[in-house]
C-alpha cells in the first residue's frame, strides 16, 4: 500500500509538473519574431484602429470621445464578468510604460509585459494574424490619443476561471498563433479582405458559434449563433440561404460604410458600433472585405431557437 500511494504521489507531481511547463506562455503561446522594424506607419496604425474597432471594447463608457480609451465596459459570458482593460498611453493605468515588444507580445500571443496569459475574451486568436510591423504601426497611433486617468475593475470570474493558467491549457487545445500567410492562387484584393477580415476585423470572433470551453467550432466558423454575451442571436455571414447569398459585393461593401441592409434597414446592436468602425476605412478595403466575404462557402450554422410566443 505504501508503495502504491508512493507511485500515486509521484505520477501526481509528474502531472503538476508538466501541466505548468505545457501552459508556460513561452511554451504554448511564444510572440512572434519581431526583428528590426521600420519607422512606424501612424496613419496605418489609425486604420487598423478602426478596423480592429478598438474603441467598441476600450473607450470608457458613458462619454461621446472614442479616443479616451480608459476602460471599463463589461463583457459578458458564460465564464463570468470581463472588463475592458486601460489601453490608453496612461503610464501608471494605462499602457504607457508597455515597450513595442511587449505589445506585439500582447496582440499575437496573449502575453501580458508581466508574463501572464491574457483572458481570449480579447481577440488575441484573431490579431495573432496581424504582422509585428502593423502592430508596431497600431501602438504608434495609440500612442497618440489622450492618456486616461483610472482603471477598469477587475474581472468577476469564479473558480477556477480566475486561475490564469488555466488559459495556458485553453491554448494547447485552441490557439494558433501562426501569422496571415496571403493565398498566391487568390487575387490581391480577396487576400487584402481575407487579412482584415479574419485578423484585425476579427468578425468570426462573434459570427461563430462556440464549444463548452469558449472556443469556436471551426465547422460552422462565420456561421452565426448565440451572442458570445448572452444577448441575442448573431447572424450567419456565409454564403448559405440564411446568409448573405443573395447580396451582391456592394451591397456587404455599403452595409459597412452606411450600416443599411439591400431591404434598407439599417444594423443596430454591437453591429452598429462595427460599422461606425468599418466606415472609416478607405472604400478598398470595405470591397476587399466583401470580396472574401461572397467567397466563403456556404455553411449552415446552429438551429436558432424559436422565438417566445406572443404574450408568453
Amino acid at each position: 500500500m505504501r508503495r502504491l500511494l508512493i507511485t500515486l504521489l509521484v505520477f501526481a507531481l509528474a502531472g503538476i509538473a508538466g501541466f505548468f511547463v505545457l501552459t508556460d506562455p513561452r511554451v504554448v503561446s511564444p510572440g512572434p519574431e519581431i526583428g528590426t522594424l521600420p519607422q512606424p506607419d501612424i496613419e496605418n496604425g489609425r486604420l487598423l484602429f478602426a478596423a480592429g474597432g478598438c474603441a467598441s471594447c476600450h473607450a470608457t463608457p458613458g462619454q461621446d470621445d472614442k479616443t479616451r480609451l480608459g476602460g471599463g465596459l463589461e463583457l459578458g459570458s458564460p465564464f463570468g464578468k470581463f472588463h475592458a482593460p486601460n489601453i490608453s498611453p496612461h503610464t501608471r493605468d494605462g499602457i504607457g510604460n508597455w515597450g513595442t515588444a511587449d505589445f506585439i507580445q500582447a496582440m499575437a500571443a496573449g502575453v501580458s509585459p508581466a508574463g501572464q496569459h491574457l483572458y481570449p475574451s480579447f481577440p488575441y486568436t484573431s490579431y495573432r494574424l496581424m504582422t509585428p510591423k502593423a502592430l508596431a504601426d497600431l501602438l504608434a497611433y495609440i500612442r497618440t490619443l489622450p492618456a486616461v486617468e483610472g482603471r477598469a475593475p477587475p474581472h468577476e470570474l469564479p473558480f477556477p476561471f480566475n486561475i490564469r493558467r488555466m488559459v495556458g491549457g485553453w491554448k494547447l487545445l485552441f490557439f494558433d498563433g501562426a501569422p496571415f500567410k496571403p493565398d498566391p492562387t487568390k487575387s490581391d484584393e480577396w487576400n487584402r479582405g481575407a487579412y482584415l477580415v479574419q485578423g484585425p476585423g476579427h468578425c468570426a470572433e462573434c459570427h461563430s458559434a462556440r464549444n463548452s470551453l469558449g472556443a469556436i467550432v471551426q465547422a460552422t466558423r462565420f456561421a452565426g449563433g448565440p451572442d458570445p454575451e448572452g444577448k441575442g442571436w448573431v447572424p450567419n455571414i456565409t454564403q448559405s440561404e440564411d446568409g448573405l447569398s443573395k447580396w451582391s459585393k456592394s451591397e456587404i461593401a455599403e452595409l459597412l460604410k452606411s450600416g443599411f441592409t439591400p431591404e434598407f434597414d439599417s444594423v443596430g446592436g454591437t453591429m452598429a458600433a462595427v460599422v461606425r468602425n468599418t466606415a472609416q476605412l478607405p472604400e478598398a478595403d470595405r470591397l476587399a472585405m466583401a470580396e472574401f466575404l461572397k467567397s466563403l462557402p456556404a455553411v449552415q450554422g446552429p438551429p436558432r431557437p424559436p422565438k417566445p410566443a406572443a404574450g408568453g
